[in-house]
C-alpha cells in the first residue's frame, strides 16, 4: 500500500478542479503495481480524477476517457510507472480484461467500471466510488441540466482479498 491511509473514507468534493486535485495528490503517491477501480455514473468525475492522477504521476497526456479504445497507456515523463487507463464498461468479463494484457506489476492501472472484475486480476486495489446528483433535484431540475460543478461524494476504500 503506497498511498497514505488518510485518503480512506468518504468526502465531498466541491468542484471539478477539486476532483482533479484529489487525483493529483493521490497520483503523487502511487507506485507500479497499484490498481484503482473507479465506479460511478456518467459525469461523476472518473476521467477528471484520472486526469489529476496522471499529472501527479508525471505521465504524458492528454488523459481522455478510454471508452472507444478500451485502454490507453500514458508513458512516464519523469521515470516513474506508466499509467494504464482502462474503460471496462463494454467488456463482458474479467477474461476480456485479462486479454488486454495490461502490465499490472509495472504500471499504475485505473479501471473505470471494473468493480466486478477487480478480484479476478488483483489481490488488492483501491476502490473509489464517485457519486453525483442524479434524477431530479429537489428544485425540479432534471439530471441533464444539473451543474457540471455540483458537489460529488467520493468514497475511497482499500480492498484486500
Amino acid at each position: 500500500m503506497s498511498v497514505d491511509p488518510a485518503f480512506l473514507g468518504r468526502r465531498e468534493i466541491a468542484t471539478a478542479d477539486d476532483m482533479e486535485r484529489l487525483g493529483f495528490v493521490m497520483g503523487e503517491q502511487l507506485e507500479a503495481g497499484d490498481l484503482l477501480v473507479l465506479t460511478g455514473p456518467l459525469g461523476a468525475g472518473k476521467t477528471t480524477f484520472t486526469r489529476g492522477l496522471a499529472e501527479g504521476l508525471g505521465v504524458r497526456g492528454p488523459v481522455q476517457s478510454p471508452t472507444f479504445v478500451i485502454a490507453r497507456t500514458h508513458p512516464s515523463l519523469v521515470g516513474r510507472a506508466p499509467l494504464v487507463h482502462v474503460d471496462a464498461y463494454r467488456l463482458g468479463s474479467a477474461a476480456e480484461l485479462d486479454d488486454l494484457d495490461v502490465d499490472l506489476a509495472h504500471s499504475v492501472v485505473v479501471v473505470e467500471w471494473g468493480r466486478e472484475m477487480a478480484s479476478s486480476i488483483a489481490d488488492s486495489w483501491w476502490d473509489i466510488e464517485l457519486e453525483r446528483p442524479v434524477g431530479v433535484a429537489d428544485d425540479g431540475v432534471a439530471d441533464e441540466d444539473l451543474d457540471a460543478d455540483a458537489p460529488r461524494i467520493v468514497t475511497i476504500e482499500r480492498v484486500e482479498r
